[in-house]
Order: C-alpha cells, then structure tokens, then sequence
C-alpha cells in the first residue's frame, strides 16, 4: 500500500485531497473530498524525519550520534535546532530542557563582608552565611 503525501509529487505546490476512502473490512466506500489529517511532521524533509529518528534511537545522546552518524556535534546541534524550528518551535524557549539560570543577587562588598564577619564570630552557621550570600 502506497503512503499518503499532502502535496502533490509533481509540481510540489498543491495540497492533495482524498476522493475516495474505503474499509477493507466490509468494503464500504465513502466518496468526497477530504483533507489529509495535520500532522505537525507533515513538512519535515526525509533527512530531518531520518535524523528524529536517529536521535529517538539514540535516546537523544549526542556522544552515540556523533559516533553512529560520523557527524561533529556542533553539525548535530545545528540540525536539531533546524528540526526544532521546522516542528515550529523555537530554539532555546519554552519547553525547553535547560533551565534559566537563578539571578545572582547583587551585594555590596560591605554587606559581603559583614556575612562573612558574623560567619567569623559564629553568630551565624556556614549555612545560613552561604543562603545570605546567594540572597536568600
């Protein structure tokens, strides 16, 4: 059985439409005109389907892409961020994996020291002195 594509293999422009589905089961036959179902994979080209798949594979370790593709990480890199923008996300935002940094809060030397002094003449723990430092 052939697949389905949504565009037309000749001249690549024109969304396909079904004219006729059929159950194989009892044979019923429903004729129209139908829409193939969205699918947000549907505009991935065939070396970007292939490289999802490398990387599920791979359970999205780079060290066993670079080995089994013969590819630089930085390539690898590059071609995920081409699929993920072909998905129709965005590289580096929401959802993605790594987390925005905590802000370091700003202290001035003299609040610095005095943490420090209080630490010295163990009016505070070194843990209480580490949570102030980091502004908590």
């Amino acid at each position: 059985m052939q697949k389905l594509t949504n565009h037309c293999p000749y001249c690549e422009n024109s969304e396909m439409i079904i004219r006729e589905i059929e159950c194989p089961g009892c044979g019923v036959r429903i004729q129209g005109a139908f829409q193939m179902p969205d699918s947000p994979f549907e505009n991935l080209t065939q070396e970007q389907v292939l490289f999802m798949l490398n990387y599920i594979r791979c359970e999205g370790r780079f060290n066993r892409l670079e080995e089994e593709l013969n590819l630089s990480y930085p390539t690898l890199r590059n071609r995920l961020n081409d699929l993920i923008v072909a998905l129709g996300f965005e590289p580096g935002k929401e959802g993605a994996t790594e987390p925005e940094p905590e802000p370091v809060p700003v202290l001035t030397a003299e609040q610095r020291k005095k943490i420090l002094n209080d630490l010295h003449e163990g009016k505070i723990t070194f843990e209480e002195a580490q949570a102030r430092l980091r502004g908590q």
